[in-house]
């Protein structure tokens, strides 16, 4: 049974599912063999939705992995627009690459190699959406540099908010994920919820996703 979300509501979701898009469903099948660290069907459908809802040209990803969260997020981009995607890994990053190719999409990709704390301050936005799926212990030092650079009425949106239900203290009776990443996710969901220049809603799907609208200020 799921601890986020029961199993049978899983499945009934991803029977809706019908991306039908060999591509991702190589990388997925490829992903699982591997026990990579990709989202899944059903939050990459809501990574597009969201992109799309927000007219987005210009999104940020950080946490590139093989390219798969990455591939439903270009793929709510215009003629013109343009993901950059950031991976610590230059092995994950080549195979992102070739995976961006086959898609048909690595002329909007830009995926760039390094530390995402380091890369961050040379990035210029403002960006209309931002992906935040990288290291979990970075999650709260990182934020206000991506609330900068994300334009006003633009969306941050974060994976692994719930961590397996062990950001709630006592839910989970044998806690399996790394305490300090535990730790680390529970003040950058406090952090969300107390922000001056976010509005933030968590939802329920998968291991959790924040999503966060830039204020207008003032």
């Amino acid at each position: 049974m799921g601890l986020i979300v029961p199993d049978a509501v899983e499945r009934y979701l991803s029977g809706l599912n019908r991306s039908s898009d060999p591509v991702l469903e190589e990388i997925a099948r490829t992903g699982q063999e591997r026990n990579l660290p990709l989202v899944d069907a059903e939050v990459g459908a809501l990574l597009r939705t969201l992109a799309v809802a927000a007219g987005a040209t210009r999104i940020l990803e950080i946490g590139t992995a093989i390219g798969y969260s990455g591939i439903w997020l270009a793929g709510a981009l215009p003629a013109g627009g343009s993901l950059l995607t950031m991976e610590m890994s230059p092995e994950r990053s080549r195979e992102a690459r070739v995976n961006f190719e086959k898609a048909g999409m690595a002329e909007r990709v830009n995926v760039i190699v390094g530390d995402a704390q380091r890369l961050l301050a040379k990035v210029a936005g403002p960006f209309d959406v931002i992906f935040q799926d990288g290291d979990k212990q970075l999650y709260s030092p990182l934020l206000d540099r991506l609330v900068a650079l994300l334009r006003t009425g633009g969306l941050l949106i974060t994976d692994n908010v719930l961590w397996d239900g062990e950001v709630v203290p006592g839910f989970v009776t044998h806690p399996q994920r790394d305490a300090g990443d535990t730790r680390a996710i529970a003040e950058y969901n406090e952090r969300l919820a107390t922000h001056p220049q976010l509005l933030t809603s968590i939802v329920p799907l998968r291991d959790g996703m924040a999503i966060s609208v830039k204020r207008r200020s003032g």
